[in-house]
């Protein structure tokens, strides 16, 4: 017997009209190395503006981000005073088919909430293997854009009603402009007038940085802000140029906002916002507190989101319900005047070189990885670890560093050098070869290139087709 289908038929039949449309460009937007050269950006742009930011997203706003398929958790989110509830498909989410079914299913019920929503539909490289489109797997952020728009009621001219978007992993024009026009489809399939939904762009790759007035421009109509992801950005920073720094780049421990590398990244982000009328929200508040002592932790958030509040961010994101008041105090802090060093390239690639890395702390890169893919590959996006909130994000970015290390033979302390040998008598320390976490990182760590993200090679790798599980619930 075959498994009801994912879509509800108003749904299924934008889904369609968008495969029809964009299913070829998305394709074509899969070859090769594209995520690792730099974006083609327009030499000129005309003078523009960003579209109104949403009335309900007021600024200083603490969101609470939440994976899609934990029901349990979206349910204490809608209660939890957060200023908005961020429904995500992407950093945080495992797309198994009963995580999927669970999200799609339960959109109804938060779409009739009485809270700000916004939604992150999983980014245009990923596909939906479980929805076919013209015997072809679909694409997944066409699907969860379909769903999104069309759950309850559906959207319709004068009623209904639709989260704000965040779009994921922008790389180039060539995406933002799809996405455009998926924005454009979906409105009129539906009814509605142009620019009608609202989206804030994800500013969390290498090359969509360099791109970021572009991709504003591209997406005008709808996009009211641009968004930091601070680790998906060290990710894509360190898989797009770290072969070519000649140096180890430093562990996570060492590549902290502190760092002027990270502060150019905000900085860029920043002025593109001030120019354009633009909102910028900041990143996401990811430790879990000791419930025996929590305030360390809240201080280091309030800290955190002081310092961007400074830059000129007005909103920001919590992973958990008890960070959300640090996160609101901390961006009550007034900004500062903006007498920043220029942003060159020169800054945003000098990262230090963190000498010698330490046995202890590689082993536990690897050790973050891996407890991250394991919990993937069974259905669970997100884990708690040493304090930590850990998703795919911190996962890509602790592979990408491997890989980076043992590319250029990173020195060790004890002696000798991060050569692959080195790294899978380490590696063999906390999994075997024949887990599937390990076939996985060892695929992504030992690649010549590094591969552009971990779902798409753990499909390749025949690593995603665990049973069904049942949702969180």
């Amino acid at each position: 017997m075959s498994a009801a289908p994912l879509l509800s038929p108003a749904a299924r039949a934008l889904a369609e009209r968008l495969h029809a449309a964009l299913a070829d460009r998305c394709a074509q937007l899969d070859g090769p190395g594209l995520a690792h050269t730099a974006p083609a950006v327009p030499e000129f742009l005309p003078e523009y503006r960003a579209a109104p930011v949403p009335a309900d997203l007021r600024p200083g706003r603490a969101e609470l981000i939440v994976e899609a398929s934990d029901l349990h958790a979206l349910r204490a989110a809608l209660t939890s005073g957060a200023d908005a509830v961020v429904i995500d498909f992407d950093d945080t989410f495992s797309p198994t088919r009963a995580n999927v079914a669970a999200a799609y299913g339960a959109l109804p019920e938060w779409l009739a909430a009485p809270v700000p929503l916004l939604a992150r539909p999983r980014a245009l490289y990923a596909v939906e293997a479980h929805e076919p489109f013209g015997g072809q797997p679909g694409r997944a952020a066409l699907c969860d854009l379909a769903a999104l728009l069309t759950a309850g009621a559906g959207l319709t001219a004068g009623a209904g009603r639709a989260p704000h978007l965040y779009l994921p992993k922008l790389e180039s024009v060539a995406q933002a402009q799809v996405w455009a026009d998926a924005l454009a489809l979906a409105e009129g399939h539906l009814g509605l007038g142009r620019a009608t939904l609202r989206v804030c762009l994800q500013i969390e790759t290498f090359p969509g940085l360099l791109a970021a007035d572009a991709l504003l421009f591209t997406l005008r109509d709808w996009a009211f802000g641009l968004n930091a992801g601070r680790w998906d950005y060290v990710f894509s920073l360190v898989k797009t140029v770290g072969a070519d720094l000649g140096r180890p780049v430093p562990p996570r421990a060492g590549l902290g906002m502190d760092l002027d590398a990270m502060q150019a990244y905000a900085q860029a982000l920043v002025d593109v916002c001030r120019a354009r009328g633009a909102q910028a929200v900041g990143g996401t508040a990811a430790v879990a507190p000791d419930p025996r002592d929590p305030q360390p932790a809240l201080a280091a958030v309030r800290a955190d989101k002081a310092r961007e509040a400074a830059q000129g961010f007005q909103g920001a994101w919590a992973g958990l319900p008890e960070l959300l008041d640090a996160v609101r105090e901390g961006l009550r802090a007034p900004a500062a005047a903006s007498d920043a060093a220029p942003v060159t390239s020169a800054r945003l690639l000098d990262l230090p070189h963190p000498g010698p890395l330490d046995g202890a702390e590689v082993l536990d890169t690897a050790g973050l990885a891996l407890d991250v893919f394991r919990a993937w590959l069974a259905g669970q996006g997100v884990v708690t670890r040493g304090g930590r909130i850990e998703d795919t994000a911190t996962a890509e970015l602790a592979r990408a560093l491997l890989w980076q290390w043992v590319t250029v033979r990173a020195p060790l302390g004890g002696g000798g050098a991060l050569t692959p040998d080195t790294y899978r008598a380490l590696r063999r320390r906390l999994c075997p070869d024949d887990a599937p976490e390990a076939q996985l990182l060892d695929h992504l760590v030992l690649s010549a290139a590094p591969p552009a993200y971990f779902p798409a090679e753990a499909a390749r790798l025949n690593l995603t087709d665990p049973p069904e599980r049942m949702p969180h619930d």
